[in-house]
Formats: C-alpha cells, structure tokens, sequence
C-alpha cells in the first residue's frame, strides 16, 4: 500500500471510529429507528448517484436479488440492534465493543468458510481481543442496568454483525461491490422508517445544529463516502491489508466519547483498550515468527 493510501485508511478508520459519537448526539433529538432510518435512506440515493455517474453496476437479476435483499434484512436488524443498544450504553463502551467484531469474523471463519482457519498468531489476538472485553465487564457492572443492557444489546448486534460478514463473503463472488454497498443500504433505510411509525415514541423531539451536524455525519461521511471509500480500498488492496488499520477505530471512538460527550475514562476502560488495540494489531498485521 502507497503512502498516500495508507493515509486514507488511517483517516477513514478515525471518521468510522467516531460514528458512534455522532449517533449519540442525533439520538438527543431524534428517535432511535428515525435516525438510521434518514441516515441509510439519503445514503442510499447518494450510493445510487455515484454508481451511476462512475458507470458501476446497480441492477441484479432474480436469484442475485433473493441473495442480497436476505443480507439488507440482516443488515436491517444488526443496526436496528446497534442503535438501541448504543441509546442505552456510552459510545466508548459501544465503540469498544463493535471492535470485537474482526475476532467473531475470525471464529465465525474458522468453522464456515473453508479457506479460513486460525493461526497461532490470530488465535494469540483472538485471546488479547477478548480480554478486553472482560475487562470492560468491570466497568459495565458499575454502571446502572440499562447501561449494562445497552451492552449487551449491542454484543449481540455485533454478533449478528459477524454472521453477515460471513455470509457476504460466501456470497461476494456473485456480485460487484457497488451492488454490495447499495442494496443493504437501500432495503434497510425504508424499513428503519416503517419501524420508527411503531416503535419510536417520539420520531422527532427537536432538532438543532448538532443534530443537524451529527445526522449529516453519519449519512454522508460514514454511511456514504466512507463506505465507498472504503470499499474502492478493499478492491485495490484486499480486506486483509486494511483490517491491519482498524485498531484505529477503537481509539479514535473512545477519545471522541471522552472529549465530545464528556464520557468517563475508567481503569477498566483504558485497560480495554490496550488489549482491544493490542489484539486487533496482532490479529492483523502478519509478525514473522508465529505462523
């Protein structure tokens, strides 16, 4: 990878990094299933648009379709999973844990895609990854029960979240990547609106400038640029490659809950962390020695 593109990924990583951030600030104002609901429906037109004016391909026949709307129904609910977890629990506890999410991809692996075993050295981060997260057990249990619910909520989202990686990885060679980025994208965001008639008591509370910022965020920068940023990287330099940069994520979620939502930094918190980043960068990044 050149200079250039390394620079990219580190920065994309910190754009995706603080994507929980912005959700906290927009769920002040804005209902639970409202949010996503905005933030994936404009992302979907704006995914659309750039297919079409850089001549990518959109359209997929019956059987492509039947395979991709079953991913924007996983997609639909690992997110609607996420977003009522992370209302109930911090972002630097919800960034931490949808950081696990490379080790239930690496287990998940293991057992369902033929090609993917563990090596000692990812076992080693798997290992380091998950300490982490009974680290942050210590400070979960400090906090009150819908904190404690709201983690495990998104524990299970980024469960979920690890099975639709694996099933987009048996499925990918069938598609093109913008096929991919668009369809979860645009069959998910309607039915986050539907859900928010039922389920969102309130689908607007008032809107501001920070909610304006925090929505605009996380439907341009992540939901849409970010994601076809990213996505062009994966194309030239392969999944493995940048996985070896998302220790980043972690970090840069966790110093923006501190400094921007005014979250706690706990003992527990930081020493989640260094084992998170410490385990992801093993997981990831190939050390002679350990095969």
């Amino acid at each position: 990878m050149s200079f250039n593109a390394s620079l990219y990924t580190v920065f994309l990583c910190m754009l995706f990094g603080a994507n929980a951030v912005a959700i906290k600030i927009s769920l002040v104002g804005l209902g639970i299933f409202t949010t996503a609901g905005i933030r994936f429906s404009v992302a979907a037109v704006v995914i659309l648009l750039w297919a079409l004016a850089t001549s990518r391909p959109v359209r997929v026949n019956a059987r492509q379709f039947r395979k991709i709307g079953v991913l924007g129904l996983i997609f639909f609910v690992q997110l609607s999973l996420f977003y009522v977890g992370l209302s109930r629990t911090t972002a630097s506890h919800g960034t931490l844990i949808s950081n696990i999410l490379p080790f239930i991809v690496l287990i998940l692996a293991h057992f369902f895609l033929e090609e993917e075993h563990f090596s000692t050295r990812k076992l080693i981060g798997l290992v380091l990854g998950f300490s982490g997260m009974v680290i942050l057990l210590g400070d979960t249990l400090q906090l009150d029960e819908a904190s404690l619910h709201g983690d495990l909520i998104v524990l299970l989202a980024v469960l979920i979240w690890g099975g639709n990686a694996i099933y987009t990885k048996r499925i990918i060679k069938d598609f093109q990547p913008s096929q991919v980025t668009f369809y979860p994208v645009a069959i998910s965001g309607p039915l986050f609106l539907i859900a928010a008639l039922f389920w969102d008591p309130q689908m607007v509370r008032h809107v501001d400038s920070s909610i304006v910022l925090s929505m605009a965020y996380q439907t341009f920068v992540t939901a849409s640029f970010g994601l076809i940023g990213w996505t062009m990287l994966i194309k030239e330099y392969g999944a493995t490659t940048l996985h070896s940069y998302i220790f980043i994520m972690p970090l840069s979620g966790v110093f923006l809950g501190i400094v921007m939502l005014g979250e706690p930094l706990t003992v527990s918190l930081a020493g989640s962390i260094v084992m998170v980043t410490i385990g992801l960068v093993v997981a990831n990044r190939p050390v002679r020695g350990l095969a």
